[in-house]
């Protein structure tokens, strides 16, 4: 028997953490970090549920914050065990928890000298002491490799997930003799066609599955999304302002790059001067030049044919803080993509504070915005959002194009699901705001007649695994 507890990412997309007891083997699937609404926030600064050093493993599904960002502080309570998960997460987790590790201890010296915190002084969740210490923990695998060291009988394969490079799923099974058992935590579940990544992997034989359902109750709209950036970035090039993008360091930004070196190559967008102001997302264009080997083989060949994939005519990389406040001066004529997708924090926030008064300036969203968010606010028509302890007055466009999103939408996943050659005893619907997670049950149900449930927060469920 098995038991799998929902410690996080259960009535909410972020926080990602999932227990599963095993024949008295302690694992952690993913281990992330809670962003969105503040009572979501304060989650991060509790102690974990369980003793940090009770846990024996963490698999990861893929590298973005709000499945890993928490890492750090299990180490600081006490974990000590291995961290697996694909070579290209592995980079990946290098670049993202230091940089986390950075912001925390930014935000803490920005709130310390502003005065805007009520913790006097204010701290970091973690530091990057904290996140190099986790770093040390992690034993990266080759996707379709198996790892046999969880348990005696029991293999876990990470398999491709389509989400971002190096996301997987992460399959658990049971071999005893000719009878198996499976079960597959979707991690965040991808999309068919789009740049540089694989389809998402169908997998077979799957008894239990814990499936994300952010897009669970819409699609992608319809849109040409190709035609839809053309426009946004032409108008805001007319309107003689300046473009900017919250975009997620890892996956957005170089799809948004790969993009607009394509629009140019094509002539559909005149020349701009493209800024990077995310020394995360530089790094990041690193780690996928290094793993040619994860992308799809369109982008292989253009490679192989020269292709500079992820650089604009005219990109300007902005790594020093210096450097990043120099874009000030510019005014019009230029596209600034920065992190973070939600506007939680980093480097975006002061281009937000510098831009959103000027009407010829437009806000690019060009992923999904969670409940509680200052990119949710700003999204759905907010007059002014609340910015480093002030308030500042929105007067800019506001554009959202969404089928650059890495997320599957549920015709996406009810089509996945199509391709299982048996039904799963039981599905647990997670990672979504709670309408979207109980509209993917009701559909699962309703098109398959499958078993499904939406844990709460704490839930737990005995496996028969």
């Amino acid at each position: 028997m098995a038991k799998l507890t929902f410690l996080g990412a259960a009535g909410t997309v972020t926080g990602s953490r999932h227990m599963l007891d095993i024949d008295n083997t302690r694992m952690l699937v993913d281990c992330g970090l809670f962003q969105g609404r503040k009572e979501d926030r304060l989650r991060n600064w509790e102690p974990f549920p369980v003793p940090a050093d009770s846990i024996e493993r963490v698999f990861l599904t893929h590298a973005h914050i709000d499945h890993t960002g928490w890492l750090p502080r299990l180490v600081k309570e006490g974990y000590s065990g291995p961290v697996l998960c694909t070579k290209t997460t592995h980079d990946l987790c290098h670049i993202m928890l230091k940089d986390s590790a950075h912001l925390q201890e930014e935000d803490a010296k920005w709130a310390n000298k502003r005065g805007f915190s009520k913790h006097k002084p204010a701290l970091p969740l973690y530091t990057l002491e904290d996140a190099e210490r986790a770093l040390e923990l992690f034993e990266p695998l080759y996707y379709g490799q198996e790892y046999y060291d969880a348990l005696p009988h029991y293999r876990v394969k990470f398999k491709d997930a389509g989400h971002i490079l190096g996301s997987s799923f992460i399959e658990f099974k049971k071999e005893d003799g000719p009878n198996t058992r499976k079960i597959l935590f979707s991690g965040d579940f991808g999309r068919p066609r789009q740049p540089v990544l694989r389809t998402p992997t169908q997998v077979f034989n799957v008894d239990y599955l814990v499936l994300e359902s952010t897009y669970g109750d819409r699609l992608h709209e319809n849109e040409d999304t190709d035609a839809e950036l053309v426009r946004v970035i032409n108008e805001g090039y007319r309107r003689g302002g300046v473009v900017i993008v919250p975009a997620f360091a890892v996956g957005r930004t170089q799809t948004l790059l790969y993009k607009i070196r394509e629009y140019e190559e094509r002539r559909l967008i005149p020349d701009m001067h493209v800024y990077i102001d995310s020394p995360m997302a530089i790094n990041t264009v690193d780690v996928f030049k290094n793993h040619f080997a994860d992308m799809d083989l369109y982008a292989r060949v253009e490679y192989i044919n020269g292709k500079q994939l992820f650089r604009p005519k005219n990109l300007h990389i902005c790594r020093s803080r210096d450097e990043s406040i120099a874009i000030n001066n510019v005014k019009s004529g230029a596209i600034i993509i920065s992190s973070s997708g939600m506007l939680e924090g980093g480097r975006i926030l002061h281009h937000l504070v510098e831009r959103l008064a000027d009407s010829r300036n437009t806000v690019l969203f060009t992923g999904y915005q969670a409940v509680g968010t200052r990119g949710r606010k700003i999204q759905e028509g907010g007059e002014s959002v609340k910015i480093h302890g002030r308030e500042v007055p929105i007067h800019a466009h506001i554009e959202s194009v969404h089928g650059t999103s890495g997320h599957g939408d549920y015709n996406e996943i009810l089509a996945w699901l199509m391709g299982f050659n048996k039904a799963p005893e039981r599905i647990f619907i997670v990672h979504g705001d709670d309408d979207a997670s109980e509209s993917m049950a009701a559909k699962i149900r309703d098109k398959f007649g499958w078993d499904v449930v939406v844990p709460k927060l704490f839930d737990s469920y005995e496996l028969d695994f």
